[in-house]
C-alpha cells in the first residue's frame, strides 16, 4: 500500500507538479526494476552472459534499458541460481525507494510449474485479505508479476528452454524502508511491496497516494470493519484514535485527497466514516473543495467572515476576520467571541462530503482539530444521531 512512492504521513500531503518551474524527470517503479533484474538473471540462468544494460518492455510498449549494479551466481538446495540487481531511479519523485537496490534471484522450478514468485529479503508478505494478492503471497503486485513473467518467458524462449523458473525478488534495506510506508497498516509484513501499473513513476502525480487510500479501504472492508477514520495527517489521526480507539486497519491516511477517498467509498461503502482534519483544511472541504492542498486552494477569509456573520458576529469581528493572516487566527477570534465556528465549519464539511457520497450507505461525521491536534469542532452523522427512515438521505 501501499503507495508506489511509499507515502510518508504528513499533515500537509503531497505537493503538486504544477508548482515546479521546470519539467520534472520521470523514474521507474520497483516493478520495472525487478523485471530488469529478473530478465538479466534469467538470461544468465539459461546459459548466456548477464546482459548489461538489460532492456525490458513496459505495459505501454516502452523499452527502457537498465545498467546492472550486481551480478551473482551460486549453488543452492534447488540447484544453480543466478541473481542481478538494479538501482531504482525514481526521477524527481520523493520516493522512499529511490536509490534502493532491487534484486532478483532465479533458479529452475519443477517441470510445468511456469514462473513462480518468492519474497526475498526486504520484500513483504501479505497477511490480511482485501489486497489483490492472496494471504501468504509475496507482496509483488499483479502488473509487476506479469511483466516479470513476460521477461523471463522471453529469455527462456530465446534459449529454447521452458520458462519453469522461481523468481525471488528482494530490496536492500527494504524492511527498514517499509516503516516509512503504509505497508504495516495494510497487513504487508517484512518489507516493501513491488509495485507499478505503467512501470513509470510520474513525479508528484498523486496516483500512488490515492492507490494507497483505496487499498486501505479494501483491507478495512475485507476485515469486516464498520467504522473507519480518514485523516489529513498525524495530529488528526492521533485525535481520532484517542476519541474512538480505532485499530490501525481502520485508519485511512487520506492526506489532502478527501475527494478521492469519498468517491472510492461511494463505490465501496463502509457503514460509518469519521473525517478528521485541521480547521484550515476542512474549511476548504466546507466550501465544496475536494483537494485540500494549500498550494492548490488558499484559505478564503471572506468565506470565513461570511460564516461568522451567519453565527451572529458583529461588523467589527467580520472585518477583522477578512483581514486575518491565518485560519487559526480567525478561529481564535471566533472562540473569544463565544461563536462555535469550528462546529459550523464541521457541519458544512459534513454536508459537502455527504453530497459526494450520494446515496451510498455511509454515515459521515466530521471532526475538526486545531494546530495542537485537539478536537475543536464536531458534526455528528445525522444517521447516528437521528436515524432516518429507509430511503431518506442525510444532509
Amino acid at each position: 500500500m501501499n503507495a508506489d512512492s511509499g507515502s510518508e504521513k504528513t499533515e500537509g500531503g503531497a505537493e503538486g507538479a504544477g508548482e515546479h518551474a521546470t519539467p520534472l524527470r520521470r523514474g521507474w517503479t520497483t516493478g520495472t526494476c525487478a523485471t530488469a533484474a529478473a530478465r538479466a538473471a534469467a538470461e544468465a540462468l539459461f546459459g548466456r552472459e548477464f546482459p548489461d544494460p538489460v532492456a525490458v518492455t513496459l505495459p505501454g510498449g516502452q523499452t527502457p534499458a537498465f545498467a546492472l549494479a550486481v551480478t551473482e551466481r551460486g549453488e543452492g538446495p534447488d540447484g544453480p541460481w543466478t541473481a542481478a540487481g538494479v538501482v531504482k531511479d525514481a526521477g524527481d519523485d520523493p520516493d522512499v525507494t529511490h536509490g534502493a537496490l532491487v534484486r532478483a534471484r532465479v533458479w529452475r522450478g519443477a517441470p510445468g510449474s511456469g514462473v513462480s514468485f518468492r519474497a526475498g529479503p526486504g520484500v513483504g508478505t501479505v497477511t490480511l485479505p482485501g489486497l489483490p494478492l492472496a494471504v501468504g503471497e509475496p507482496a509483488i503486485n499483479p502488473v509487476p508479476r506479469s511483466m516479470i513473467a513476460q521477461a523471463v518467458g522471453e529469455a527462456a524462449a530465446a534459449a529454447g528452454q521452458p520458462a519453469d523458473v522461481v523468481v525471488e525478488v528482494g530490496v536492500e534495506n527494504g524492511e527498514q524502508l517499509a516503516k516509512r510506508t503504509m505497508n504495516g497498516r495494510l497487513g504487508i509484513l517484512g518489507g516493501l511491496s513491488i509495485l507499478g501499473t505503467t512501470g513509470i513513476v510520474v513525479p508528484y502525480s498523486c496516483a500512488a497516494w490515492i492507490a494507497s487510500i483505496q487499498r486501505g479501504i479494501d483491507v478495512a472492508r475485507a476485515a469486516g470493519l464498520t467504522h473507519v477514520a480518514a485523516c489529513t495527517g498525524d495530529l488528526s489521526e492521533k485525535a481520532v484514535v484517542a476519541r474512538y480507539g480505532l485499530s490501525e486497519q481502520a485508519l485511512i491516511d487520506m492526506g489532502d485527497f478527501v475527494g478521492g477517498t469519498l468517491k472510492y467509498l461511494r463505490r465501496h461503502p463502509i457503514p460509518r466514516l469519521t473525517l478528521c482534519g485541521g480547521f484550515a483544511k476542512f474549511g476548504k472541504l466546507a466550501r465544496g473543495l475536494m483537494d485540500l492542498h494549500s498550494k492548490r486552494h488558499a484559505v478564503d477569509f471572506d468565506w470565513l467572515a461570511g460564516r461568522l456573520a451567519e453565527l451572529g458576529a458583529g461588523p467589527e469581528l467580520i472585518t477583522q476576520a477578512r483581514g486575518a493572516n491565518t485560519a487559526a487566527q480567525v478561529l481564535g477570534m471566533a472562540d473569544a467571541a463565544g461563536l462555535r465556528l469550528a462546529d459550523h465549519v464541521a457541519e458544512l464539511a459534513r454536508r459537502a462530503a455527504q453530497q459526494v457520497l450520494e446515496d451510498a450507505p455511509v454515515a459521515v461525521e466530521v471532526l475538526v482539530t486545531d494546530r495542537q491536534g485537539r478536537v475543536v469542532g464536531c458534526a455528528p452523522s445525522l444517521a447516528l444521531v437521528n436515524p432516518l427512515p429507509p430511503g431518506e438521505r442525510a444532509g
